[in-house]
């Protein structure tokens, strides 16, 4: 007879992406690596923040991190979209407003 340990619990204090947050930053990455803008990506979460990491090629340091802080949602916004170098290039209390700073930006799809 085997007795079935029940399933590790998800630390209550650690942030991370829904499920609908996820969709929303996949559908602008599968975009720009259409365009052959970005090649890869990575994803942490931690006790204050969850992270979205862009790297226009493996091994570099990332190109943008899109950023989910919830301490800084009666203030700034808990979305913000860093650049390299740290700069803040958009930060709002809506992931899909903030997420239209790469609409702006000119890319040219290569054929």
């Amino acid at each position: 007879m085997s007795v079935d340990t029940p399933p590790e619990p998800v630390p209550t204090g650690s942030v991370f992406f829904e499920r609908r947050e996820l969709d929303l930053i996949l559908r602008v990455y599968g975009r720009m690596v259409a365009q052959a803008e970005w090649r890869d990506y990575a994803m942490v979460g931690g006790k204050e923040a969850a992270e979205f990491a862009v790297f226009r090629r493996s091994g570099d340091a990332p190109a943008y991190r899109i950023e989910k802080r919830p301490s800084l949602q009666a203030r700034q916004g808990q979305w913000s979209v860093v650049g390299e170098g740290g700069v803040v290039l958009k930060r709002g209390r809506e992931l899909a407003q903030v997420l239209r700073v790469f609409d702006s930006r000119k890319f040219q799809v290569v054929e």
